[in-house]
């Protein structure tokens, strides 16, 4: 099959084209024809090997862990997936090898959830990985509650988009920093924009004097700092960006595939709950530009990778 997979850690011109071995389906795994597949800051970042403390590679590796497509083959002890039926898919295992930029998946049961019908398969793969991040901080390490203010800090990216969004159904008032170009996106996600930068904290102060109830930061460093001086009393702070965050009594977080998850994201996007900003799509024998263009950062929603049709 065709992939894109490199073999040895590096920069966007480690990654190749070409065939790939078609991959073995497990009893507990389906086969997905893919059809998108989204793309992450996390893969340049596994491909210039910052997640080597963390997980192995098994050389040629495939990156990507987001999947959009439809089940082509269940394996034996499957029961929950059949032929044909529409997949989304966070496909992380703990190590580097079977990546999701390709045009097959043998993809572990417990990483999946069906489609949204609402959503195209482009729409339905920038969901997974992103809406999951957004989802597990809030509810489970958060615990974000009705009327509570939250602040969302780079709100118009991938996972501060399903942040805010998120926090909002669950009935919190959100600020969310962005540029002052993305003001207006952060606004229809239903947050109020503040400009990052120097002079933030007076800025939040401004808009939530008594401080706020809960801080979701996917920056690190200084932000996370300053984000720890915004809270209230009992307020709760969350990275997942910087493990440092501990220091200043908050708790670092790293997604975990969940299918139950992933179902209840799916359900939301059906209920129009969850839109998908798709920003740019690539083929994917263009993975490589498309990871360059995360790797810069200033990327509104998602980048999509599609495969085949």
């Amino acid at each position: 099959m065709k992939a894109i997979s490199y073999s040895r850690y590096g920069g966007p011109e480690v990654l190749e084209y070409g065939e790939v071995r078609d991959p073995k389906v497990g009893p507990d795994s389906v086969l997905v024809k893919v059809r998108a597949a989204g793309v992450n800051p996390v893969d340049w970042k596994c491909r210039e090997g910052h997640l080597d403390a963390l997980l192995d590679p098994v050389f040629p590796v495939v990156p990507g862990w987001d999947l959009a497509g439809t089940v082509v083959r269940p394996g034996a002890a499957v029961t929950e997936f059949a032929a044909g039926d529409e997949v989304i898919g966070y496909v992380r295992e703990d190590f580097l090898s079977r990546g999701t930029l390709a045009e097959y998946v043998a993809a572990p049961v417990r990483t999946l959830a069906r489609k949204p019908r609402a959503l195209s398969f482009e729409e339905a793969a920038g969901l997974p990985l992103a809406g999951l991040t957004a989802y597990q901080v809030l509810v489970r390490t958060l615990r974000v509650a009705r009327g509570e203010t939250v602040l969302v800090h780079a709100a118009a990216g991938g996972v501060g988009s399903f942040a805010v969004q998120l926090a909002g159904h669950l009935g919190a008032r959100v600020i969310g920093t962005a540029s002052e170009r993305n003001h207006d996106y952060v606004r229809s996600l239903g947050g109020e924009p503040v400009t990052y930068g120097d002079g933030l904290a007076e800025r939040v102060r401004g808009l939530a004097p008594e401080g706020v109830a809960a801080v979701f930061d996917t920056v690190g460093g200084e932000t996370t700092r300053t984000s720890a001086h915004l809270l209230a009393p009992e307020g709760r702070l969350a990275s997942i960006a910087d493990p440092e965050v501990v220091s200043y009594g908050g708790r670092y977080c790293f997604v975990r595939p969940d299918a139950e998850d992933l179902g209840r994201l799916s359900e939301l996007a059906d209920q129009g709950v969850l839109r998908v900003h798709v920003a740019e799509t690539f083929p994917l024998e263009r993975a490589a530009q498309a990871q360059r263009r995360s790797q810069e950062g200033r990327t509104r929603g998602k980048i999509v990778v599609t495969v085949g049709s």
